[in-house]
């Protein structure tokens, strides 16, 4: 075959692949590549070891000392996240979110305490009151959660993703965003999720528009206690449909379908997307339930209220590094030491987040109103509200055979909200909508909520 046979074979697949191919926007946005290299795996060993050195962060741990305990931490992650808006020229709105928790609130509460969470927004130039964020942990445990006085560094759980957040907030506020980027530190999370409760409750409380709520609970450990060893596979863990839904919307799938496509996992699927897109090295595990097995996570709470949230954690835990004091016993190590870091790891971790959230708030806000139609027909009507947002190019329609766990297929349109995918039959696929922007970003898929009704 000649060069001009190859070329115009070429032109022609990705004319069918982008629909109208001229007017689309750039498929990447070589911003995100530099937020990657940026992204500093020496600044996160640094803080990690820092917080390791408070001894520990146990919620009810020491308030008062500014070398060991909860209080010393805390205000050291605010002092952090000051620094970085100083040198950015005031550009994060820094802040304590507290509440008071009651020793009858829960088993493993030994007394009552302010639980304290720290807050750095990058406020958003278009969308000020939309937000994406990005959370770690500030509180530590050992054997005994009750234990609030026995050294309990938490170098990985969760130091590693605490320090993440602080080193994506560096990273990313070199930079201006549409929406607004929140980078958080919450506490009480081994005791019962109080933390994440608090901050959700007062999202929904002050109206925020949440894109969704990237929590990272452990990214810094490579071997497994089955003896893998694995520094490129990280899982993403969400819950296929919102915890809040009406029963009107479960009984509705029972016929259009829909029980993996809730926004908690169509932001699975966009972090999915951004990987493949920009860090084709790493190996993203899509984990289809709310968190591991019988466990919790601090999204949760932000679930429970029906926002967005993953759970964004490393492949192979080391139980004997979980949750123990530090110790030795039959030749066996235990306890959660800065020995068992890796911070490249952990650095490409906090990449994974920094490239998410960096997508998702340069974009135009995701669609709205989406429905679809297509019954008894061999071709499928997608329809949604026409955003007036001067910096959309256009959307995206995207398609999946039921059984796959991405959206493996999409045309690109403009200029309408509304378009027929000719050929393709709704019985066989699952279908939904993206928002578009002139430089490629584009808004997590919406799945349909409803059928389009044409009258007769």
């Amino acid at each position: 075959m000649n060069r001009l046979k190859v070329f115009v074979l070429v032109a022609a697949m990705a004319f069918f692949q982008v629909g109208l191919a001229q007017d689309a926007p750039p498929e990447i946005d070589t911003r995100i590549y530099d937020i990657i290299t940026n992204t500093s795996a020496e600044r996160i060993e640094s803080d990690i070891r820092r917080l390791a050195n408070f001894g520990t962060r146990n919620t009810f741990s020491d308030t008062i000392s500014e070398t060991r305990g909860i209080g010393a931490a805390r205000r050291w992650i605010k002092a952090e996240f000051e620094k970085i808006s100083a040198e950015c020229g005031g550009c994060l709105e820094v802040f304590y979110q507290k509440d008071f928790v009651e020793k009858t609130e829960g088993s493993r509460v030994p007394h009552s305490a302010w639980i304290v969470n720290v807050v750095a927004v990058l406020r958003g130039t278009d969308y000020p009151n939309s937000y994406v964020m990005m959370s770690g942990d500030i509180d530590s445990r050992a054997s005994n959660t009750m234990n609030f006085e026995i050294d309990a560094p938490g170098a990985n759980d969760n130091a590693s993703g605490m320090a993440g957040a602080i080193e994506a907030a560096r990273v990313m506020s070199k930079y201006k965003f549409k929406h607004s980027v929140a980078f958080v530190g919450l506490s009480g999370e081994e005791q019962g999720l109080f933390g994440g409760r608090g901050l959700a409750k007062y999202a929904q409380e002050n109206n925020w528009e949440m894109i969704g709520i990237l929590n990272n609970d452990m990214i810094g450990n490579i071997e497994g206690v089955d003896g893998v060893i694995d520094n490129r596979t990280f899982r993403i863990f969400s819950e296929p449909t919102p915890a809040n839904e009406t029963a009107r919307q479960r009984g509705a799938r029972r016929f259009s379908g829909g029980e993996v496509d809730g926004i908690s996992r169509q932001l699975a699927r966009y972090i999915h997307g951004q990987v493949k897109t920009y860090m084709p090295e790493m190996n993203p595990m899509m984990i289809y339930r709310l968190d591991r097995f019988g466990r919790g996570g601090h999204h949760r709470p932000f679930n429970d209220l029906g926002f967005a949230g993953v759970r964004i954690m490393e492949a192979h835990e080391n139980y004997n590094r979980q949750h123990q004091n530090i110790r030795e016993e039959n030749g066996i190590k235990y306890g959660d030491v800065i020995e068992g870091v890796n911070f490249p790891y952990a650095k490409k971790l906090t990449a994974v987040n920094a490239i998410s959230m960096a997508g998702l708030a340069w974009a135009p806000p995701a669609p709205k109103d989406v429905r679809i139609g297509g019954a008894v027909r061999p071709s499928t009507t997608l329809q949604w509200t026409k955003s007036d947002d001067p910096n959309i190019a256009g959307y995206k329609l995207y398609w999946r055979l039921t059984t796959s766990p991405t959206w493996d297929n999409f045309k690109y349109v403009s200029g309408v909200n509304e378009h027929t995918l000719e050929g393709i039959v709704i019985d066989n696929y699952y279908f939904g909508v993206s928002a578009v922007g002139k430089d490629g970003n584009e808004s997590p898929v919406v799945f349909p909520a409803q059928q389009i009704r044409r009258r007769r």
